[in-house]
């Protein structure tokens, strides 16, 4: 029983960070009408950059408490998502707002999205080489929970801030102009931009938003595993898996989904090989949406 809560609470912490990328994932399909299969690698080049602001500093800065890193890779957030959102925004001016003009199927875009992912990862790796990277190397203690469940100190953090995140951008969706334009776009593009509704802005700011979600996403697997030019990759099926669990569209239904998919993963461990732990969120989304195609959030159609 205490290995089942120990790994109860490994899937949580690791749902945190696969939420943050499914949101992304999720507004992506729903306002810009397409998978893009590139927003996995959207963290791992937010996770390097925040690599290079570290490395230029020397050091992640003196250890907060009991945490493995200090103020320096805080700061470093902000930059990599920055630097993220400019490669989002730059991909789809040239690249994908080319097809659009053209009136691409989707089925293009999803096939170019491929593509897209596939040079920025090899960039990365031509770059960076293929083997592990860590912003710190120093080392932290286990903090004990309920006498039965040890997590590190980064974890908590990195949970505690994902919930913060997720509310500041609920409330930014569900209050802010551009959020409101953002969930109208995603209702219906050409209604809104009769409305007065600039689309193409919207379209900007999801890039904008996704890929920001993505690079902290990024630095926090980074920071709890460790850098490698393919962790975006292997995030992959995570990260659809919980979008279109959630249901299309559905900041609540994305972190659910990133959750559910999460404790999936991290409960499989304990009746099946841990080889085999990135095929659970694939089977996950096939008896989901078997039962209910719209996803647990969406809206049945």
């Amino acid at each position: 029983m205490n290995a089942f809560w120990q790994h109860f609470a490994d899937g949580i912490l690791t749902g945190a960070i696969i939420a943050l990328g499914a949101i992304g994932v999720s507004l992506a399909m729903s306002i810009l009408r397409f998978a893009n299969f590139a927003h996995a690698e959207l963290l791992t080049f937010g996770a390097y950059i925040a690599l290079i602001v570290v490395t230029m500093f020397g050091t992640v800065g003196e250890p907060i408490g009991q945490l493995s890193f200090g103020w320096t890779l805080v700061v470093a957030i902000v930059p990599a998502g920055i630097a993220t959102a400019l490669l989002a925004l730059a991909i789809d001016r040239v690249v994908y707002g080319g097809l659009r003009r053209r009136n691409a199927a989707r089925m293009t875009l999803i096939f170019a999205s491929f593509g897209v992912g596939l040079v920025v990862r090899n960039a990365i790796h031509m770059t960076f080489g293929g083997d592990p990277e860590y912003y710190t190397r120093e080392l932290t203690i286990a903090v004990r929970l309920f006498e039965t469940i040890r997590v590190m100190p980064d974890q908590i953090v990195v949970l505690a801030v994902a919930v913060v995140v997720v509310v500041a951008l609920h409330l930014f969706l569900r209050y802010s102009a551009i959020g409101l334009a953002m969930r109208a776009t995603a209702e219906n593009p050409d209604l809104s931009r009769i409305n007065g509704v600039d689309v193409d802005r919207i379209v900007g700011w999801t890039w904008s938003i996704a890929a920001a979600l993505a690079a902290m996403a990024g630095v926090f697997m980074g920071l709890t595993v460790q850098l490698r030019p393919e962790m975006g990759f292997n995030l992959l099926l995570s990260l659809f898996a919980a979008a279109i669990l959630g249901g299309n569209g559905s900041l609540i239904g994305a972190v659910f989904g990133g959750l559910l998919v999460g404790l999936a993963e991290n409960l499989s461990v304990m009746v099946i090989s841990a080889g085999y732990r990135q095929a659970v969120p694939f089977v996950l989304l096939v008896v989901v949406l078997y039962v209910r195609p719209s996803g647990l959030f969406g809206a049945r159609s």
